[in-house]
């Protein structure tokens, strides 16, 4: 395939598009075909003569030009010391930056303001920083890329230049940012290192009060980058405090298990600081470039200028696994607390409280809109005096304003009510579940049925299944596809077929998208809590169906870059519901209609058959043993999409992409296909939940879409309970089961151990982090278990849960859109990862990658990754399949990893189709 795009190379020779480009979207920067890169080449203050093509507009030693052109900035008039500071929060298209936030709002007593790196202008910016005296401090985000890319940092490089008497922490790639505004060189890393951990030294700066130092402290970071500063390009109003040992890293597990030491004393070990004029004056506190006769082999890992308040970090203070993460974002608030009590003025401004908190809340953008317009005046005096809104400039892709769903609180239009009907350890006198089903559901092949099936015998990591089909009088079907990018503007819209009861059909245009019809359905709806408060479960019914990986379009991501052959989103709308507690062994049955209308007659005709079904035959759907065929026989029933060889070939490409910073992690699947012609996919998902048991599998069928899923996803994506509690369990990391006991604890352990798995899942932690911190109340964001191993019938798999306290002004929806797709199926930073794949795999991954499950009537959902599952469309079945890339990865175990992961759905095809054949 020929792709017309290109970033911004790291390598030795630096190129990257001109400042016309410093307000694009990265989208347009991939796939616009209008955009043309233009390079100027000019020479680099290094010691040695490599070349770097370079802006000029930020090329080191041209920077104050821009003073110059500029009108003189005058000095910010301090403010009182208060008890919350206000931060200006840039984020650089990362997916770390809502934990920043998140650790912020709790740390400065407000939360800090969202904005991304190409929304301001240098002039809104001034404004607010300086006219409006709106912000306290400002903090950089990590983010893909360099900073000598002008897309890739935006306006961050004009803060640090000209915003000079305002408090900057820069993380990661704004600590370049800091180094290269003022003429240090960025370079490759002696090798790429994410989501791995280091010992940090320091040199008692007051960014570190209170932290230990050394590399047998208990001062251990997360390190997710590609570039570093050159310390020996440093220029002298630079100073170093913290730096590392190039081979100073490793897993989660081996930093954890480090015995504290130094961890009561003073920094330095000595209590002395070392004052910043001796730094400059001969830099005796900076590890010697030679030691013994060896190159140095220690990097920098935190910065501070020598006259201006800003500050630098190579590492990732956010991270669930970086130590002191809080104490460090504390000493930054005191730093700026300080920072402003010191300044003396003689006309020194104080804040209006009362209209700056506006500010604070995600809430504000449409208050802050309407204040800009009508130009409000506060205390005699204009607050927004500049016409141009706090967020007037078009955001692209999905933040926490944006979450904000002005229709929530709902504006309900009807009322459904709830009847049902308990019956106590029932679940085994008839069978078991698959009897239930078959019975009740079973008819025609499963035709427009589902079932949410646990069908894992560890109860605990699965409780409830609830399954339904046709029949009561609010039951719908919607079936969902997007436009082809050519038919219309925008890239959320799509063709909706809704199909009632009565299986009348109606046809909509969806210009918002299927997502936002989805919102508005639910908030449509009201209820009455007595209904199911005394249920156990949170499914009453509602919403059941699957939303496949191309509604990430409507989710803040790039454009589609393939069309799915299948539909994009299929639901049911269920009314009709029978829920299992297998724990218990009861079983539920539940009925939803309008109010004013006639009960259907749910109840009572299930619990005849149910009784009719325990009394005659409960043996009648019992499984048959099925032969096993030879697993070469299964490996050749279906055809990849991608050879061997190219498959590799991309996860090389995948790792140059990670090792030049545009990416952490990179989730790279394939498709794997095989026809069957009119096999029975109710029968073969039997086969499969009894081949390949899982906590979160699933059956579908929509008889109009010719569409069934047959799924053992082991992988929940996000779950919301009635109180409110958001949950993700991402897995990352897969090794297959021993043939032995002793073989299979063995396996077991060493993916517990890995190094490699252990980084995967990190980082993926701490995406999942940001996605829930998007919507979640500050402060209640958790981890409760970090890479835990669960097994399962043929692999074992690294499994980790997030949790935190939705904001009541966020609708389900709305939590789904804000993390939707999976993190585990596309990688860190989800944004830049997302536009690579899309232009490594060569079609649509379709419904696998999506997902599958509920989204109840009363304001809960729980929704599956779709992985380990046969998707039928038409006579073809297809197995979709990959892994996280990462800079440790072996091309060719990736490859295996990837074929481990298809065996059991293949297997559970070949083994059915085979059997079909001789009956």
């Amino acid at each position: 395939m020929n792709m017309n795009f290109s970033f911004c190379s790291t390598s030795s020779e630096l190129s990257y598009p001109s400042e016309n480009v410093l307000r694009f979207s990265v989208a347009s920067r991939l796939f616009s075909p209008k955009w043309k890169k233009s390079f100027i080449s000019l020479p680099c203050r290094s010691k040695t003569t490599r070349k770097v093509l370079a802006s000029s507009r930020y090329v080191p030693g041209k920077l104050e030009d821009l003073s110059v052109v500029k009108k003189s900035l005058p000095r910010r008039e301090p403010v009182e010391k208060l008890g919350f500071v206000r931060t200006l929060l840039i984020d650089n298209y990362d997916s770390y930056t809502f934990n920043i936030y998140q650790a912020l709002s709790t740390i400065n007593g407000v939360p800090p303001v969202v904005i991304r790196n190409d929304e301001w202008t240098w002039e809104e910016a001034y404004h607010y920083l300086y006219e409006d005296v709106a912000f306290d401090n400002i903090v950089i985000s990590p983010g893909p890329g360099s900073p000598m890319c002008p897309a890739d940092i935006g306006i961050c490089l004009r803060l640090l230049l000209e915003c000079r008497d305002i408090p900057i922490l820069g993380v990661c790639l704004g600590h370049q940012a800091l180094g290269y505004v003022h003429g240090a060189h960025v370079v490759h890393a002696p090798e790429p290192v994410h989501g791995r951990l280091s010992g940090i030294e320091h040199d008692g700066n007051i960014l570190f009060s209170d932290i230990p130092s050394g590399r047998n402290s208990d001062f251990k970071v997360v390190r997710y980058h590609s570039l570093i500063i050159d310390k020996e390009s440093l220029p002298k109003e630079l100073v170093p405090i913290a730096w590392t040992i190039y081979d100073d890293t490793g897993s989660f597990s081996e930093k954890n298990s480090c015995v504290p030491v130094n961890n009561t004393g003073s920094p330095l070990g000595n209590g002395s600081v070392i004052p910043v004029s001796e730094k400059l004056e001969n830099r005796s506190h900076w590890p010697s470039s030679h030691v013994n006769g060896k190159q140095d082999r220690h990097i920098l890992m935190g910065i501070m200028h020598s006259s201006f308040p800003h500050y630098g970090l190579q590492f990732h203070p956010e991270s669930i696994a970086t130590t002191y993460g809080s104490q460090l974002f504390k000493n930054f608030k005191d730093i700026t607390v300080d920072y402003w009590s010191q300044c003396k003025s003689t006309s020194m401004r104080r804040r209006n409280i009362n209209d700056t908190a506006n500010m604070q809340v995600p809430g504000a953008t449409q208050l802050l809109k309407e204040l800009s317009r009508t130009r409000c005046t506060g205390n005699g005096s204009s607050y927004f005096g500049n016409p141009k809104s706090l967020f007037s400039a078009k955001t692209n892709g999905v933040d926490v304003f944006d979450m904000v769903d002005s229709s929530y609180p709902k504006s309900h239009t009807k009322l459904l009510r709830l009847k049902w009907k308990k019956h106590e350890r029932l679940t085994h006198k008839v069978g078991g579940a698959r009897n239930i089903f078959m019975e009740l559901f079973g008819k025609n092949r499963g035709s427009d049925t589902f079932w949410l099936d646990t069908s894992s015998s560890d109860k605990a990591r699965g409780r409830f299944s609830f399954m339904g089909g046709k029949g009561g009088s609010l039951w719908k079907q919607l079936t969902f596809s997007l436009s082809d990018q050519s038919e219309v503007t925008s890239k959320h819209a799509g063709h909706l077929l809704i199909e009632d009861s009565q299986s009348s059909t109606e046809k909509q245009f969806l210009e918002e998208g299927f997502l936002d019809f989805l919102r508005k359905e639910l908030s449509s709806i009201s209820y009455d809590e007595k209904d199911f408060e005394e249920l156990p479960f949170d499914f009453c019914g509602g919403y059941v169906g699957c939303i496949g990986y191309d509604i990430k379009v409507e989710c803040g991501m790039p454009i589609n870059r393939h069309k799915s052959n299948a539909p994009d989103a299929c639901f049911f709308f269920a009314d009709n519901v029978v829920a299992i507690d297998h724990q218990l062994d009861d079983v539920y049955v539940l009925s939803l209609y309008e109010e004013g209308t006639t009960e259907t007659s749910f109840l009572n005709d299930t619990e005849e058959k149910l009784i009719s079904l325990m009394g005659s035959s409960t043996r009648k759907f019992m499984d048959q043993t099925l032969p096993v065929i030879d697993s070469s026989q299964s490996k050749a029933s279906f055809v990849p999409d991608k050879s061997r060889e190219q498959y590799i070939n991309d996860v090389q490409s995948c790792m140059k992409y990670i090792k030049d910073g545009e990416s952490y992690e990179l989730c790279l699947t394939t498709q794997n296909r095989r026809k069957i012609g009119n096999a029975d996919p109710l029968g073969l998902y039997l086969h499969l939940r009894e081949r390949n048991p899982a906590p979160y599998a699933a059956f579908l069928n929509f008889s109009n879409a010719n569409l069934s899923l047959c799924s053992s996803s082991p992988e929940r994506f996000l779950k919301l309970d009635r109180n409110g509690m958001l949950e993700a369990k991402p897995i990352k990391g897969t090794i297959a089961r021993g043939s032995t006991p002793e073989e299979d604890e063995f396996l077991k352990l060493q993916l517990k151990l890995s190094e490699k798995n252990q980084a995967e899942n990190l980082m993926i932690v701490d995406l999942l982090r940001n996605d829930l911190g998007r919507v979640c109340e500050p402060g209640s964001v958790h981890v409760p278990n970090l890479m835990d191993v669960e097994s399962y019938t043929t692999v074992h798999t690294m499994v980790s849960t997030i949790r935190g306290l939705k904001k009541t002004d966020i609708s389900p929806v709305e939590c789904v859109r804000a993390a939707f797709p999976g993190g585990s199926m596309t990688g860190a930073p989800k944004l830049r990862s997302v536009e690579i794949l899309d232009s490594l795999e060569n079609c649509s991954r379709g419904l696998y990658s999506g997902s599958i499950g509920y989204f109840s009537y009363n304001g809960t959902f729980d929704l599956n990754i779709v992985i380990r599952t046969v998707v039928i469309h038409e006579d073809e079945a297809t197995i979709g399949a990959g892994g996280a890339i990462v800079a440790l990865s072996s091309p060719e175990d990736e490859f295996e990893e990837m074929i481990l992961k298809t065996r059991a759905p293949a297997n559970a095809v070949m083994e059915f189709c085979s059997d079909q054949r001789r009956q």
